[in-house]
């Protein structure tokens, strides 16, 4: 028999063990009482099984309000627990029902998070995975010695199609790798996404017979699955390469049918994130969450940047970009989307603490805000990264490259004065 094990953190003030019951009943075969057809035969089946539990320590209040029965003594610690995968077989929206359905409402714990899955091979079966991935994206990007650089359509909202267009020219003839909608433009009046790809499309295949470059364009298609279908013929047929969805709000089994169904890659954006992980004792860590969406095929994913312009600290935004380089099932790559607040300043920490270059790193203000331009910024990221790899100093490098330098006062200086 093949078992979803998860694990979770857990605060109660029952035992540990009690918990850990009331998480095995509620989330298989039980509910808050007996009844009769919940047979020995039955829950030998399909009940959870508590494979582990470890105390962390004892607390004197709880994190979350509404735990029963009132205790000034919480039990702290993690519990895991196998799933039957007779009891969901290989369904996305099922599984995660039960990973992360009402055990997150059980009076019995004061807190609960999502720490970590382990899916069987079955999964595997039901689902392929990323289409392209860090390797497809980058074989039609033609970058393989540095991080794909990469920035956002700014404003986020306001521009006709038209605007939409000059900006991406002036991207695409500074040498950009990759653009991207902002989260908040998919389809609105202003700005509709037939209109926008065959502006923006334009230029793109423009500069490509011109010059052999490919500069990659995410549009944002999410929306009703119709017209997410809808959107990706008209993509298709401009020769558009990539398409972003917002995942948390299209959701696991609409974007399950757009990876069937879609020839182009799907950046996966995370926008909502926040609320699923910010409370420590609350939700679930990115390193489920990455699982669930590589499984599914996403070919992207945002993790977040060092010295970001959010709450998350360095160290989880490290182990997220470890977590996404981690093979599922000995492969499944997506390629791990840097951002927020970034510019050539991070690059040799982020370097020095994940050790790899296979990321896309996305700019926004880093690039357009850049004293000498737009073409300046991208260049000045480039140097960035060329420093980071081999090693020297930003202020070293900057000396005979007067982009970086330039960068190293304009958002130094800004990021000092915030």
């Amino acid at each position: 028999m093949s078992f979803v094990r998860a694990t979770y953190y857990v605060e109660t003030p029952l035992t540990l063990e009690a918990a850990a019951e009331a998480l095995a009943s509620e989330q298989s075969t039980g509910t808050f009482i007996a009844v009769p057809l919940e047979t020995a035969e039955l829950k030998a089946r399909y009940r959870a099984r508590i494979e582990r539990i470890e105390l962390i320590e004892t607390r004197s209040r709880p994190t979350l309000p509404g735990s029963r029965p009132a205790s000034g003594s919480y039990q702290c610690g993690f519990v895991e627990l196998a799933f039957p995968l007779e009891n969901m077989g290989c369904n996305l929206p099922t599984l995660m029902a039960t990973l992360a359905g009402n055990l997150f409402e059980l009076s019995e714990l004061s807190a609960i998070r999502l720490v970590d899955l382990d899916l069987p091979d079955e999964f595997a079966q039901a689902y392929t995975g990323p289409r392209f991935g860090i390797q497809g994206t980058r074989d039609i990007a033609q970058v393989y010695d540095r991080p794909l650089i990469g920035t956002i359509i700014k404003p986020s909202v306001g521009l006709s199609p038209e605007q939409t267009a000059v900006v991406v020219r002036e991207l695409v003839e500074a040498g950009i790798d990759f653009i991207k909608d902002d989260e908040l433009m998919a389809n609105p009046p202003h700005n509709p996404l037939p209109a926008r790809a065959r502006a923006v499309m334009r230029v793109i295949r423009d500069y490509a017979d011109r010059t052999g470059k490919y500069v990659i364009y995410a549009f944002n298609i999410s929306d009703r699955l119709e017209d997410m279908i809808r959107h990706i013929e008209i993509l298709v047929e401009e020769g558009a390469r990539c398409c972003m969805v917002s995942l948390n709000w299209v959701g696991i089994a609409a974007f399950d049918y757009l990876r069937r169904n879609c020839p182009l890659i799907i950046h996966g954006h995370r926008n909502g994130w926040g609320m699923m992980t910010r409370a420590p004792g609350l939700g679930m860590d990115f390193r489920a969450y990455q699982k669930i969406w590589r499984l599914a095929g996403v070919d992207h994913l945002h993790v977040n940047g060092l010295a970001n312009k959010f709450w998350e600290p360095d160290d989880s935004v490290v182990r997220s970009i470890h977590d996404m380089l981690q093979p599922l099932f000995g492969g499944y790559f997506a390629m791990p989307v840097i951002s927020s607040g970034q510019w050539g300043g991070q690059a040799p920490d982020t370097y020095r603490r994940c050790r790899t270059i296979d990321l896309l790193y996305l700019a926004g203000g880093g690039i357009f805000a850049h004293p000498h331009g737009v073409a300046a910024g991208i260049r000045a990221i480039r140097e960035a990264w060329e420093a980071a790899v081999a090693g020297i100093s930003l202020a070293e490098y900057a000396q005979t490259h007067p982009d970086l330098a330039a960068a190293l006062h304009h958002f130094g200086t800004a990021r000092r004065g915030r």
